[in-house]
């Protein structure tokens, strides 16, 4: 029997919420913009229950997304996942958010090669990470301060969608190599969250809630990308 999963995903200024039971989605809420998920977050889910016509007691866990990203998003997005754990004494999830924005981007684009995810940080610098495209993750998660010299590994092997928040400001910098393509898609949104939340379900790949902390990657130093391969 499918299990059911409401995903909360607020890393950066978008607020998404998504229902599912196993791979069918049943309720997705999401808005851009500004951040305001303080105000938003409990609303997409009550709004997200009613569209799923289920209550709060039909869920049998709680996904989140965990980073990294926005501190305040982060922070918003656990807590409310924390407390609603603690109150339905339902299980937690937490996923890598710059993967599921790789999931995302994988299911929508039919490019080959690599996809680099990208969040805005601060001034050049995002949080990043590459995947392929069954999205398994070929170089680590880091804070990466970009340059003309970011990425050239990967570059030089294979094409590399960049997309994210974090991605435009880098286009420029990227201008002139030819492997490097960007894109509007690949988003955070809970849809992801959940897909990568009930294969951890049915793994019981559960958080400890009272010890849980985002991943908020808070150690700004310029790192090369580390390969995994």
């Amino acid at each position: 029997m499918s299990n059911i999963i409401l995903g909360i995903e607020t890393a950066t200024k978008i607020c998404s919420v998504a229902i599912s039971k196993g791979t069918e989605l049943l309720a997705l809420k999401e808005e851009g913009g500004e951040y305001s998920h303080a105000e938003k977050l409990n609303g997409f889910i009550e709004e997200c229950l009613l569209q799923a016509k289920l209550t709060i007691k039909d869920i049998d866990a709680i996904a989140v997304s965990k980073g990294p990203g926005s501190y305040t998003g982060l922070r918003i997005g656990v807590s409310t996942a924390k407390g609603l754990c603690y109150s339905l004494d339902k299980p937690l999830i937490a996923v890598d958010t710059l993967q599921a924005m790789a999931l995302n981007i994988s299911k929508s684009n039919t490019q080959d090669g690599l996809y680099c995810a990208m969040i805005d940080a601060r001034r050049m610098e995002v949080y990043t990470a590459i995947y392929d495209a069954n999205n398994k993750i070929i170089t680590d998660i880091t804070a990466e301060i970009i340059d003309e010299n970011s990425f050239a590994d990967a570059l030089l092997q294979k094409k590399v969608t960049f997309f994210g928040d974090g991605a435009a400001k880098c286009a420029a910098t990227f201008s002139q190599q030819p492997n490097a393509i960007f894109s509007e898609k690949g988003l955070p949104s809970a849809q992801y969250i959940n897909e990568l939340a009930a294969v951890k379900y049915s793994n019981e790949a559960f958080e400890d809630v009272a010890y849980f902390e985002p991943y908020y990657l808070k150690d700004f130093i310029a790192t090369t990308a580390k390969k995994l391969l």
